[in-house]
C-alpha cells in the first residue's frame, strides 16, 4: 500500500518547473559549511571539557531551554505546520513557530520546506536530496550514503525549486518577511544564551562557558539529531506501516527527536499530526499541538484515527 498523497507529492502544474532553481553563491556556502562544522567541533571538544571544566547547572538549563524551543520550532512548526499541513495555526502562533524554527540554524523557512517536500516526492529515489539508498547496497556504498543522508547533502551547491515546491509559503507575506531575517534568528541564538550568562553571573567566564555549551554544543546536539532522522531512520529501524520507502521508526532518538523518529508512520501518513501512534511512542511535538489545539491557536488538526491508521497498516 503506498502512503497517503499530500502537497509534497503533487507533481507541478503542467511538469514545467524543475526540481532544482540554481546554486549557492560562494558566500551562501561559506556560511553552511561554518554553521555546520563550528558547533560539530564543539560538540567533538565537549567530550573531554565535560569533564570537570567550565560546564555549569547555568549552561544546562540554558542550553535545555533554547534547544526545546529550537527543535520544536523545527519539528511542530518547519515540518508538521508548514511542510505537512497538518495543523492549521493562527498568525501569531505560525510566526512564532517560524522564529522559533529559524533559532535552530537550519536555514529560512522556506528553503527547509522546500527541501522537505522535495524529500516526500521522491523519498529514496533520484530526486530525494538526502536519502541514503542513492549509491548501492555494498559496505562501501552504504556508508557513503550513511555521510550523504546525514549531513553531506548539505554541502550540495545546487537549491531545491521554491516556487515548485512551497509556493504557498513564497505567497504568505509574514512567512517571507521571516525568512529574510534568518540571519537575525541565527544572531539571536547564538548571542542570547551568553548574553543572559552574562547578566546572571555578572563575568565574562560565564559568558564563554554558555557561548561553548549553550550556543555552539546545543545547536550540534540539534544538528546531529535532526540529520539523524534522515539518515539512521531510512536506514535501520521497525517498519509496522506501509510507505513507499525504507523509513523505519527508531526509538532511541524518540525523545530528543521531540517525536520525529517514529518515522516510519510520518512516511506512510504525511499528513497526520502524530507520528508515535502505538502504545508507548512518546511524541512531545504531538502533545505540544494538542496543547495548542486546547488553547484554541491551533485548528483543524489531522489527528491520526483507527480507520486512518488500518489503510496503511503493514499487517
Amino acid at each position: 500500500m503506498t502512503s497517503t498523497l499530500d502537497v509534497t507529492e503533487q507533481p507541478a502544474p503542467g511538469g514545467a518547473k524543475p526540481v532544482v532553481s540554481g546554486r549557492r553563491n560562494a558566500w551562501s556556502q561559506f556560511a553552511v559549511y561554518a554553521f555546520v562544522l563550528v558547533p560539530m567541533a564543539a560538540l567533538i571538544a565537549a567530550i573531554p571539557l565535560a569533564w570537570g571544566w567550565g560546564l555549569t547547572w547555568l549552561d544546562v538549563i540554558l542550553a535545555v531551554a533554547f534547544y526545546l524551543v529550537n527543535v520544536l520550532g523545527v519539528t511542530v512548526g518547519y515540518h508538521r505546520h508548514f511542510t505537512h499541513s497538518s495543523f492549521k495555526a493562527r498568525r501569531g502562533l505560525r510566526i512564532a513557530l517560524a522564529v522559533a524554527g529559524g533559532m535552530a540554524v537550519q536555514g529560512p523557512v522556506i528553503i527547509w520546506v522546500a527541501d522537505h517536500r522535495r524529500h516526500h516526492a521522491f523519498s529514496d529515489r533520484d530526486g530525494d536530496p538526502h536519502s541514503p539508498w542513492l549509491f548501492g547496497t555494498s559496505p562501501l556504498a552504504i556508508a557513503k550514503g550513511f555521510w550523504h543522508a546525514h549531513m553531506g547533502w548539505l554541502f550540495d551547491r545546487d537549491t531545491t525549486n521554491k516556487q515548485r515546491f512551497a509556493p504557498d509559503l513564497l505567497a504568505d507575506k509574514d512567512i517571507v518577511r521571516v525568512a529574510k531575517l534568518f540571519w537575525l534568528w541565527t544572531i539571536a541564538t547564538v548571542l542570547l544564551p551568553p548574553l543572559i550568562a552574562g547578566l546572571i553571573t555578572w563575568s565574562w567566564w560565564g559568558v564563554l562557558t554558555a557561548f561553548f555549551w549553550a550556543t555552539l554544543v546545543r545547536i550540534a546536539v540539534l544538528h546531529h539529531v535532526t540529520w539523524s532522522t534522515n539518515s539512521i531512520c531510512h536506514m535501520i529501524g521497525e517498519r509496522p506501516f506501509a510507505a513507499r520507502d525504507k523509513s523505519a521508526n527508531f526509538w532511541p532518538l524518540a525523545i530528543l527527536s521531540m517525536g520525529e523518529s517514529w518515522h516510519n508512520l510520518h512516511h506512510a501518513d504525511p499528513t497526520c499530526a502524530r507520528h508515535g501512534v502505538q502504545r508507548g511512542q512518546i511524541d512531545i511535538s504531538a502533545r505540544l499541538i494538542w496543547m495548542f489545539e486546547k488553547f484554541g491557536w491551533a485548528y483543524d488538526v489531522r489527528w491520526p484515527t483507527p480507520q486512518r491508521l488500518a489503510r496503511i497498516s503493514s499487517k
